[in-house]
């Protein structure tokens, strides 16, 4: 248990939460000092023109293409033409316009361009630049919440773990575990007989229905398989016959039903789990769940046991429900888990204090990082 992250990186993430909020507030002040609106306006025109270079540049130069050449000048001609008169910084695009306007253009000359684009692209990077930081503070503070929940849970293990630490570890367990292992027995030997006896039918019908049950885990049959035993007489033959008849020769098959090919690919193909349906869904784990869980499964089981169970059976499934009604149940409950669960390990961490420490200072270290999650605008 308590095996979870630790507070430790807790002072880092905060650190980074709140230089990631300074970063983020910082840009956008710069983007609303230059005016949204028109760094949006240069940054797409920036972005447009970034576009044609990449498209002419390698076939425009030196000796290249002169058709791709005169189409790429007419094509600045047409970018410039329609900026706007109060686009800013356009006399950096008409400064580019000139130097693309030459009998022949060099890779200097693209440089050069670039590089009289400096302004554009200073005002374009800082939309960058603000999308950037809002982005890494948008991350920043989904991995906090995700830490707070993961301290949560680690916080719950640790509390756990120092209340089986107070456990009476000489308390009466016997009163839970006798009780349990005697319907847990009789409930597996019964399954097993019912497996064993009834038709594969009645068996898979039976699995179904606990379907309505949510406490009680079956796992489902496969549809292929159900409707086979539905459809054909072998269905009505127990499911330990039905595996003998998997085994058998396609010839020695032909003996024993009418269609063997039908049973060969219903009952091959789920052998596995067909040999794996035992009674383990329907037997209390040990230590047991809460008194309240404990009520409502043995509630499930006395009405699941009462379809397939002898009587004896159903009335071990009521004793176990209600040792969920024992003023001790609690108290029982704890020390059987202490005894099961703790290790030497953790038996030392709690007679030196190390559990409790660790506890104190998980939930010091949530609490402060929850505190900047909700003092930082979201």
């Amino acid at each position: 248990m308590s095996d979870g992250p630790g507070p430790d990186d807790v002072a880092d993430l905060i650190a980074d939460l709140e230089s990631g909020h300074r970063a983020a507030e910082d840009a956008q002040a710069r983007v609303e000092e230059r005016g949204e609106g028109d760094l949006t306006a240069v940054a797409e025109q920036y972005d447009r023109l970034q576009e044609l270079f990449d498209t002419y540049e390698e076939e425009a130069t030196g000796d290249g293409d002169f058709k791709i050449f005169i189409e790429f000048q007419e094509e600045m001609e047409k970018f410039v033409d329609g900026l706007a008169d109060d686009l800013p910084h356009r006399e950096c695009f008409e400064e580019v316009d000139d130097v693309m306007q030459q009998r022949r253009l060099t890779e200097s000359d693209f440089a050069e361009a670039r590089a009289a684009l400096s302004p554009a692209a200073d005002d374009a990077a800082l939309l960058e630049e603000r999308d950037a930081t809002r982005s890494r503070y948008e991350k920043l503070r989904t991995r906090a919440e995700r830490r707070v929940r993961e301290l949560d849970e680690r916080i719950a293990d640790l509390e756990a773990l120092v209340a089986m630490g107070e456990a009476d570890l000489d308390a009466p367990v016997e009163r839970l575990r006798e009780p349990i292992e005697a319907y847990d027995d009789a409930v597996t030997d019964a399954f097993r007989a019912f497996k064993g006896e009834a038709s594969a039918r009645d068996v898979l019908e039976f699995v179904e229905a606990t379907a309505a049950f949510p406490l009680v885990e079956f796992r489902q049959p496969p549809a292929k398989l159900t409707e086979y035993v539905e459809t054909h007489p072998t269905g009505t033959e127990p499911i330990p016959s039905l595996l003998e008849y998997a085994d058998y020769s396609n010839s020695k098959l032909d003996h024993y039903v009418d269609d063997g090919a039908a049973l060969k690919t219903a009952i091959g193909a789920s052998q596995t789990y067909l040999r794996r349906l035992d009674g383990g869904p329907l037997t209390v784990s040990w230590p047991p769940p809460t008194a309240g869980e404990l009520h409502f499964l043995a509630r499930e089981l006395i009405q699941v046991t009462g379809r397939f169970a002898p009587d004896d059976v159903v009335a071990k499934a009521r004793t176990v429900r209600s040792l969920a009604d024992r003023e001790d149940y609690d108290r029982l409950r704890t020390s059987a888990q202490a005894r099961e669960q703790l290790d030497d390990e953790e038996r030392e961490r709690l007679q030196s204090g190390a559990v409790q420490a660790d506890l104190e200072a998980t939930r010091a270290a949530r609490e402060e990082l929850a505190a900047t999650l909700d003092e930082l605008p979201g």
